[in-house]
């Protein structure tokens, strides 16, 4: 089998910053943190495959990246056992309490999930998502696997540069919460790049479901305190919502982009945004622009303002609403939405949502020696969350539950035991039925648009996979289309010229990471975004 990307001997000038892909032949691992790439190159050489190194590396980055994820969060993985695809996919977002509803929410005078509301957390689901993979796929357990992060969580790490600048920009939102105050911001203050961080609460539940397991956290001391807490803030989740809880195995959805298969995982997830979003890009000739130009910037954007106007007005829980995902990726429909895009000026009025003419996370990746490839995200949503935290578990859980909508006809309404739409997608690239490339980028809403815009990098553009997430990024998102700094300042103009409003992002877009295997040559190729603290490493 020929290789599909080959990267040239030098390729990239050496004079100007930048990173080196990484390359090996047994294993590989992608991460956001150092630390967490460190432990799942160790969990790989100590015998554990894909599916340890990347539980235990994503364990660490809940205790290193506080801000980005943890046990109080999601998780989705598409999985493929040696390489082959269609790869397993697992869905472990959390469900809303049983005992709620719009009226409901409406009665007690809540007339919008906010942020930081205790009605924004559904139960978390990773714990139970990381359980099941390791029960059906994995060689070790919690008992070794969780052993890293407690004892960063309980001897300290050091705080990086980029975790140390989002968590200076969310004191205000961790002194609302007195058990997150104590622990984030231990000098009245978030910690600085280079100072060392405990959580020794956090390092006592891992210890806990180290040793019972997964129902610690959703039948044991984690969950009675977790549920106390919220309950004294008016949440109307229940310990039965918690031992009720089950991540669910579901099957991923496709598209075919210029002879690749391009899998995600089906909705409640957005995945099914970034396919529609290649759909439309196909028609259009890509290769003949410039890949940080005008032109391509534009047709990324309207095509994500269609994409996401379906996102908003159809993607929910599958298993409440139904979603016409055929529909939504035929051919017949991409060429309808095609049509509204001109060369020379923004969308003025769009079709309804499924017509015919119609934010903090962390990703990884891992592949092993026997080429088992794992693409896994896990999520608190928000920066920290919700910002809330229970009395003694220092577990920080998400606000996925503020995706609800607030109207009862709506397809993504909050009911009983419901998924919100969710914003975190795993991704993989395949060619003849193998796995060459297991991706994914972070960024909130962004990620939908992160896919595409790394992918149409790598195929069209001929990136190599590390230039490929170095290069600048934009994201056209609530009417606004917000340019990374590495765009010239004559590409706004130009854009605003077409109609777009404009704005150089005050943040970085996103965050990613990607192993690409060669399987004539026997090699693995790794990158690591520039915009996190973290890298790829091999052995």
């Amino acid at each position: 089998m020929p290789p599909y990307f080959v990267e040239e001997i030098f390729m990239r000038d050496f004079q100007i910053p930048g990173r080196s892909t990484v390359h090996s032949t047994k294993g590989m691992a992608a991460t956001s943190h150092p630390l967490a790439s460190y432990t799942a190159i160790e969990i790989l050489k100590d015998g554990g495959n894909a599916v340890d190194a990347a539980i235990a590396a994503c364990a660490v980055l809940g205790v290193v990246e506080p801000q980005s994820t943890g046990i109080g969060g999601d998780c989705f993985a598409l999985y493929a056992p040696r390489g082959v695809v269609p790869p397993i996919a697992i869905n472990g977002s959390g469900r809303a309490p049983q005992r709620i509803s719009v009226e409901k929410l409406l009665q007690l005078g809540v007339n919008e999930i906010g942020l930081m509301s205790p009605h924004s957390v559904t139960v978390p689901g990773a714990i139970d998502a990381w359980s099941q993979l390791l029960d059906d796929y994995g060689t070790k357990g919690f008992s070794e696997l969780l052993l890293p992060a407690i004892t960063y969580a309980e001897e300290g790490y050091v705080v990086s540069p980029r975790v140390a600048k989002d968590w200076l920009s969310n004191e205000e939102k961790l002194s609302k919460c007195q058990n997150a105050s104590r622990i984030f911001l231990p000098k009245n203050r978030a910690p600085h790049a280079g100072e060392v961080h405990q959580q020794k609460e956090l390092a006592n539940s891992l210890k806990r479901i180290a040793i019972n397991g997964r129902d610690e956290f959703y039948n044991g001391s984690i969950a009675e305190d977790i549920v106390g807490y919220l309950r004294s803030l008016g949440s109307l989740l229940t310990l039965d919502d918690f031992s009720a809880y089950n991540a669910q195995y579901v099957d991923p959805i496709k598209t075919d982009y210029r002879g690749f298969d391009v899998y995600e995982c089906p909705p409640n997830g957005q995945g099914i945004v970034a396919l529609i979003m290649l759909n439309i890009l196909k028609g259009f000739n890509l290769a003949k622009l410039d890949p940080n130009g005008e032109e391509r910037m534009h047709l990324e954007a309207e095509a994500s303002v269609l994409a996401y106007r379906d996102r908003n007005g159809l993607i929910a829980d599958p298993d409440v609403k139904e979603i016409p995902t055929k529909h939504l990726l035929s051919n017949i429909y991409s060429d309808s939405l095609r049509k509204f895009i001109s060369s020379d000026h923004v969308i003025t009025t769009l079709p309804s949502p499924g017509e015919t003419e119609h934010q903090d996370t962390v990703y990884l990746t891992v592949i092993d020696s026997d080429r088992n490839a794992i693409s896994l995200i896990n999520s608190t949503f928000h920066p920290f969350g919700s910002g809330i935290c229970s009395p003694t578990t220092g577990v920080m859980l998400q606000n996925r539950g503020s995706s609800f909508a607030m109207k009862a006809d709506h397809p993504n309404c909050i009911e009983s035991g419901k998924r919100p739409l969710h914003t975190i997608i795993p991704g993989m690239l395949a060619k003849n039925e193998l796995a060459i490339m297991a991706f994914g980028v972070m960024g909130g809403h962004y990620q939908a648009v992160g896919h595409v815009h790394f992918l149409t990098n790598v195929i069209d553009f001929d990136m190599d996979i590390q230039e490929a997430l170095d290069a600048p990024r934009g994201f056209a998102f609530d009417g606004v289309l917000s340019l990374e700094r590495g765009f010239e300042e004559k590409i706004m103009r130009y854009l605003k010229g077409m109609g777009h409003k404009t704005q150089f992002s005050e943040m970085p877009i996103g965050g990613g990471q990607a192993i690409l295997i060669d399987w004539e040559l026997g090699t693995l190729t790794g990158a690591s975004d520039p915009r996190k603290d973290g890298c790829a490493l091999g052995y």
